[in-house]
């Protein structure tokens, strides 16, 4: 099963980082990452850039509105996410222990079954 595994953090204090933090970090995320991936099961990795980037559709009454900014006010936003192929939910629980055990700081992985939707096609 395929399961999306979003990753939220403070993202003043990723985002602050100094160029050899963010090598640390991101090598030591690379180790988790790396029997994932030899393995076959690591699909999409991604990195969002900061909340200040973002824009938002929402659906008005009458048109939909255009925002400046992230959906929610949250200290923890969404940074990032990993697409894995695991067989069970202990295995997706295990890889997210394992990448928070090597982030610094406060952060969380949230897992959910995902599949890939494709119109006209039935979903897996």
């Amino acid at each position: 099963m395929l399961y999306a595994i979003l990753c939220y953090a403070n993202e003043e204090t990723v985002f602050s980082w100094t160029k050899e933090e963010e090598d640390a970090v991101m090598a030591k995320l690379q180790a988790v990452q790396e029997p994932i991936a030899k393995a076959g099961k690591l699909g999409p990795v991604g990195r969002l850039m900061p909340t200040t980037t973002a824009t938002t559709v929402r659906k008005g009454r009458e048109e939909p509105l255009v925002l400046d900014g992230p959906f929610a006010e949250t200290k923890e936003a969404l940074l990032g996410f990993y697409v894995v192929d695991f067989d069970t939910l202990d295995e997706a629980v295990a890889f997210s222990k394992a990448l928070s055990s090597v982030n610094p700081g406060s952060s969380s992985y949230e897992i959910r079954p995902f599949y890939v939707f494709r119109p006209g096609e039935t979903p897996t």
